[in-house]
């Protein structure tokens, strides 16, 4: 049941594994690349840290993300942490380059130390707070997983809009973000949110609000859950711009 009910036409199932299975390489190697990305981290902390990452958006979901960016072109991962999944989709398609942003100076040069170890070189990380950041040129893809209520709700408006100039004509942004629905779920995840980040502000949009958002900017939204055996309200946004 779509997490949605007063919206049903921007909602669509989760792309099936038959489709899943034209995309990227294969289960094994992905898997060996997970394994590779959590092996070359700068210490054991970050190591526990990229697997329980890793778990909680896992293969299918990085699969079901995935299918969604070009093969080649510039891509854009915004508060990418680690460098984590900026790596995994660097590594996915080496003909991708990658552009990965966060605030925290220790984790980009963490993300530079991992890509360097892996000989990955398709991929760049830069510091910088994403509400700052301005891009030069524009991307085929942009990605934010988990970003968008870290930021404060007032922000998000006007950063949308910033990110929205960074999107190439017949570019795509994604967002994978937390609903605020239903309560246990956001209950649950909340808890979680707090262990890792504390008291800063924390805002789980509603589906209709922050699609209602970036329609206004002139995209295109389809969005579908990602349902996990865990309690988590996974939410997929895909926001795309034809040209005319």
């Amino acid at each position: 049941m779509s997490d949605d009910p007063t919206n049903q036409t921007h909602d669509t199932k989760s792309p099936t594994a038959a489709s899943r299975a034209t995309v990227g390489t294969t289960p094994g190697s992905e898997r060996a690349a997970v394994e590779r990305i959590i092996a070359n981290q700068k210490s054991f902390v970050v190591r526990i840290y990229a697997r329980i990452r890793f778990l909680i958006l896992r293969q299918i979901f990085l699969q079901e993300i995935g299918q969604y960016l070009p093969r080649e072109g510039r891509i854009l991962d915004l508060g990418c942490g680690f460098g984590l999944f900026s790596l995994y989709f660097a590594i996915d398609a080496p003909t991708r380059k990658v552009t990965g942003v966060d605030l925290d100076a220790d984790r980009i040069g963490a993300a530079e130390e991992c890509a360097a170890k892996l000989g990955v070189d398709n991929v760049h990380y830069t510091t910088s707070n994403v509400l700052a950041w301005k891009g030069s040129g524009q991307f085929d893809a942009i990605f934010m997983l988990d970003l968008i209520h870290h930021l404060p709700k007032d922000e998000v408006a006007n950063f949308l809009a910033r990110v929205a100039e960074l999107v190439a004509p017949n570019g795509v942004l994604l967002l994978k973000d937390v609903s605020n629905r239903p309560a246990y779920k956001r209950l649950f995840t909340l808890a979680l949110d707090r262990l890792m980040v504390g008291s800063e502000p924390i805002h789980y949009w509603d589906p209709v609000e922050l699609t209602a958002l970036v329609e206004q900017l002139g995209f295109t939204v389809k969005r579908h859950t990602i349902n996990d055996f865990l309690p988590y309200p996974h939410i997929l946004y895909v926001c795309s711009r034809v040209s005319v």
